[in-house]
């Protein structure tokens, strides 16, 4: 087994960059997650709620970040970011911690992308070093583990044999209509390719390089991955979720696809590296 794919996510529902090489830092990779929009009242926004976030292209060279979308229905925007600009509070599943709020400019561009109304507000914050977010205590190994703007883990990892067999029901259901999902519904950090479907849902710990994981818990998933990440159209038969509640279901825990993971300590991955399994779930 080997690592065939890195993502980062700088801002949060928007696209993902694909790397040959990642900086582990203990709150997820470097920029993975940095930024994300909040409402007026400081709550996270994603692709829940503006499934064409995944329309907006970032790209990042150190502090500059550059914002664009294929059908220009806005002009690409270049801004610098920042950790010195003013401090608010925002809320991102029930956590409430202090952002950086990233200026008007940048602001205005994602409110006319999201064509909201005089009314609404959306800003752009960043992740303050000064107030870290921490990991839900029950699933923490260690005292403080942190996170990024993520929904709850530092790491996602997803296996191919897993989307193959995916992607085989998917077809068995709608034969001459079947759709391939691509790996990048699920937007994840680490792909593995793998030769056994879910055989990720063993692990307790691997290895990748000289980064170590704990593999903490399975992914339950929402209506984003029934989301092009290209276009930002949401699939009318609610593709691959639908399929997935008919074998990845597991009780109230939610439809299961990827393992959310926590690093031991930090280092490079790259794409290539082989994974070595440290420890399986009892």
């Amino acid at each position: 087994m080997i690592v065939s794919q890195l993502w980062i996510y700088p801002i949060k529902s928007c696209q993902g960059i694909k790397l040959q090489q990642a900086q582990v830092t203990p709150k997820g990779f470097l920029w993975d997650r940095e930024f994300m929009l909040v409402n007026a009242k400081g709550k996270f926004l994603t692709q829940r709620q503006y499934p064409h976030l995944a329309k907006v292209k970032v790209q990042i060279a150190d502090e500059r970040v550059s914002l664009s979308v294929q059908d220009d229905s806005v002009e690409p925007l270049t801004f610098t970011s920042t950790l010195i600009g003013k401090a608010i509070e925002v809320e991102i599943w029930h956590d409430f911690i202090t952002a950086i709020d990233q200026g008007d400019e940048v602001a205005q561009w994602f409110h006319s992308l999201l064509a909201l109304d005089s009314h609404q507000k959306c800003r752009l914050v960043r992740q303050s070093p000064q107030h870290l977010r921490l990991i839900k205590h029950q699933f923490s190994f260690k005292n403080e583990e942190i996170v990024s703007f993520a929904d709850s883990f530092p790491f996602l990892l997803t296996a191919t044999a897993s989307l193959s067999e995916l992607n085989r029901r998917i077809g068995e259901i709608y034969q001459k209509e079947a759709q391939t999902v691509p790996m990048n519904q699920f937007r994840p950090n680490i792909v593995v390719e793998t030769e056994q479907p879910f055989i990720e849902g063993n692990w307790r710990a691997i290895e990748i390089g000289t980064v170590q994981f704990t593999v903490v818990k399975p992914c339950s998933r929402c209506i984003i991955i029934t989301t092009d990440q290209q276009t930002g159209e949401r699939n009318q038969l609610r593709e691959p979720l639908r399929t997935l509640e008919t074998f990845r279901q597991f009780g109230d825990r939610g439809v299961m696809f990827g393992e959310n993971m926590t690093p031991r300590n930090t280092g490079i991955v790259r794409v290539g590296e082989p994974l070595k399994i440290l420890e399986l779930r009892g």
